[in-house]
């Protein structure tokens, strides 16, 4: 079953402790589709410039990722730097160009609005809710939001939470949602506004998911090497989706293993900068590496 996925698609400059890349094909709709691929049909919707490559329009097609919402609009297209010191878990921006972003508009082509699975990428919380009107009867709606719309736009956020089943955001940004420094308290706030399911992600430390009846907490899987966490929730958030549109199952059981399929998902990406790492991954690598992070967690009961 295919994904819609309104989101960016962008050039990023990225400075680590490991390395450094210049103008590399990233965004948050770039991530997503990607990893969403692994498992599912994506349907991306986004703006690029004019300078946009032929080769990452090739590599993107090569993921079987419909671009028929890929809008090419005069201009330039949006480009975000930043740094990364030993704390990858946050990053720190040098430059933000939003260019042919500024202005986007997103209108769905014919067909893309009857998409049951809707991920909603860290845009404008309005451009958010423009894109649900178009939508007819999605079985799951999923958004990310971030810090400068919940502290600019925290209105027409709201709004949008209503019609949302599960929020994606970090641990930072619940509490700045929620105004509330207990994560718990926060979660229960948050809920409160509309999503059946809040899932809370905390870098190197995991996931955790929080219902109206239960929480649920998958680990981050541990890598001896990180390169670029850049767009790693974005991943996460692809497969998560993907995993529930290819079981078509939206049960808290099948919800828990789509965050640990995320969670697989983001390790591969931080792997390597860009999306190189995602070009040489196979499916048999994401299998095994969801196994070994079941056995992470696994333990007897009490006799």
């Amino acid at each position: 079953m295919s994904i819609l996925v309104v989101g960016s698609v962008a050039f990023d400059s990225v400075e680590t402790p490991f390395g450094e890349v210049d103008e590399v094909l990233g965004g948050s709709g770039t991530y997503f589709s990607t990893s969403a691929s692994f498992f599912s049909d994506v349907s991306l919707v986004a703006v690029v410039g004019e300078d946009f490559p032929q080769e990452h329009v090739e590599f993107l097609k090569s993921r079987n990722i419909d671009l028929t919402g890929l809008q090419v609009a005069p201009g330039k297209t949006f480009r975000w730097k930043g740094r990364y010191g030993y704390d990858l878990n946050e990053a720190h921006t040098l430059d933000t160009q939003l260019n042919v972003f500024e202005s986007f508009a997103p209108q769905l082509p014919s067909g893309f609005e009857d998409a049951e699975y809707v991920f909603l990428a860290n845009i404008d919380p309005e451009l958010q809710l423009q894109v649900l009107q178009q939508v007819r009867r999605p079985k799951l709606v999923a958004c990310d939001t971030m810090n400068f719309w919940i502290e600019g736009k925290r209105e027409a956020l709201v709004k949008t939470l209503r019609h949302v089943d599960t929020l994606l955001i970090n641990e930072g940004e619940v509490r700045q949602l929620a105004d509330e420094p207990n994560l718990v308290k926060a979660a229960r706030s948050i809920l409160d506004l509309g999503p059946k399911n809040l899932v809370v992600k905390r870098g190197e430390y995991g996931v955790i998911m929080f219902t109206e009846h239960s929480t649920f907490a998958a680990p981050a899987f541990p890598l001896e090497a990180v390169f670029d966490p850049t767009g790693a929730g974005d991943t996460f958030a692809g497969g998560f989706m993907g995993y529930l549109a290819s079981t078509q199952n939206v049960s808290e059981a099948s919800v828990r293993q789509a965050i640990v399929f995320g969670s697989v998902m983001a390790s591969f990406a931080v792997e390597d900068f860009s999306l190189n790492r995602m070009k040489t991954l196979e499916y048999k690598e994401i299998e095994e590496r969801f196994r070994k992070v079941k056995l992470l967690t696994e333990f007897d009961g009490l006799e």
